[in-house]
């Protein structure tokens, strides 16, 4: 029989802060994360010049083992997954080692200051400056494997590195885990650190935004004067459990993850797909046994770029067929990349505990190309509700989809 999994712990390190507290803030102050990066002005050929930085320093009380070697991305990915054991009451509990609780995390690649070390290597055929602890820092699953030596995990370890997707197909894959049994628990999310290669990549497709003098002004997700995305930092990380489990040790349920849909478009490697996008969502509406109507709010991918504003709106009226309430947290943000499917998901289920919706910021004027939803805009939107979608995709044409709702009243401990 299907296990039932739920919410028992999240935390996030975000642009706009590293609590719950301080994110609905901004939020609410309509106040984003983006900055001008004054250090990369002097890149030659780089036209953006925006970040959204998020406030993190290694903490020191850590073992210094453990912290040679991590870079930045496990690092942040190491930090919000402490903090979200710490809520869920499981931060030293010896469940944690018995082989029952496993880790599933993403992120688009490792750290860049081991990349550039491994350039260095190339271009000069020297292994000055190569240390054992270079490529450890560098491997995709860095941050997967950095929270299991941590913790002491010695559950599954499932890495995703699938760019934007990452934190959201992390999430997936540990939602099936304990779904079908595998495990009792999970730790997953997904981390990206600020990085210069990633920026060049998006400015050499042109789908950076350009507006060096008035950050606070951009990204502008599905707005008609959007010149591109931002890139962004951070890491978010969910404990999730069997129902039975959190219940038999007393936890406090914050939330249940009740659907997951994931699919590829089989097509362009950059270029989204409407059809594909859409058939992801209702894939998590049928795994969820929901009908589009349930859903009262949906987080959107929204990176500010034309042919995702306009591919994602279309699919999202396609599915739900009315204006659904629905706004972009990368306005804020900026685009964390292998972060944004866990850290947008936090958010939008602290709003939605709390019955409110942020606004798309810097959305003015809807592109006509992108469909008519309910764009949140102007002012939070209240919201009395029971479930949310949030929504990423990602380059290769991973598409992902998750639903989440909140608890129901505790009746048995069957599930």
């Amino acid at each position: 029989m299907s296990k039932r999994v739920v919410v028992t712990g999240v935390a996030g390190i975000s642009p706009i802060g590293t609590d719950w507290a301080s994110v609905r803030a901004r939020l609410l102050a309509g106040e984003g994360g983006v900055e001008r990066m004054d250090q990369w002005s002097g890149v030659k050929g780089l036209r953006s010049w925006l970040g959204a930085p998020a406030d993190f320093e290694t903490p020191l009380r850590w073992p210094r083992k453990m912290r040679r070697s991590m870079g930045r991305v496990s690092a942040m990915a190491v930090r919000a997954t402490e903090l979200a054991l710490e809520q869920a009451g499981l931060r030293d509990d010896p469940v944690l080692r018995s082989g029952r609780v496993g880790v599933a995390y993403g992120s688009s690649i490792g750290s860049t200051d081991s990349l550039r070390e491994v350039g260095r290597f190339l271009a000069t055929e020297s292994t000055e400056g190569v240390t054992s602890n270079v490529y450890v820092k560098l491997m995709p699953h860095t941050t997967t494997a950095a929270i299991g030596m941590f913790f002491g995990l010695t559950g599954r370890l499932l890495p995703s590195s699938s760019a934007c997707t990452s934190g959201s197909l992390s999430l997936g894959m540990a939602y099936e885990s304990i779904r079908h049994g595998y495990q009792d628990a999970m730790v997953a999310g997904g981390a990206d650190e600020l990085d210069l290669p990633a920026v060049a990549t998006f400015d050499t497709l042109y789908a950076t935004s350009c507006r060096n003098q008035t950050p606070s002004r951009t990204p502008r997700p599905f707005d008609s004067d959007r010149d591109g995305l931002v890139v962004g930092e951070g890491a978010g990380t969910f404990v999730l459990e069997s129902r039975r489990h959190a219940l038999d040790r007393g936890a406090t349920i914050l939330a249940e993850l009740v659907g997951f849909g994931a699919n590829s478009d089989g097509a362009h490697p950059t270029q989204p797909a409407q059809r594909t996008m859409a058939e992801a969502m209702r894939l998590a509406l049928a795994d969820a046994g929901l009908s589009a109507d349930q859903i009262a709010y949906v987080n959107a991918h929204g990176t500010a770029t034309e042919l995702g504003d306009i591919a994602e709106s279309q699919a999202t009226l396609e599915v739900f067929g009315r204006p659904v309430p629905i706004s972009s947290l990368k306005s804020y943000i900026g685009h964390t990349l292998g972060a944004c499917g866990s850290l947008e998901a936090w958010m939008s289920l602290e709003m939605l505990r709390e019955k409110w919706a942020a606004p798309t910021i810097n959305l003015e004027n809807r592109d006509p190309r992108c469909a008519a939803l309910g764009y949140v805009v102007g002012e939070p939107m209240r919201i009395e509700a029971d479930y949310l979608m949030t929504n990423n995709f990602a380059f290769g044409g991973v598409n992902t989809s998750l639903v989440f709702r909140l608890p129901p009243k505790r009746r048995n401990h069957s599930s």
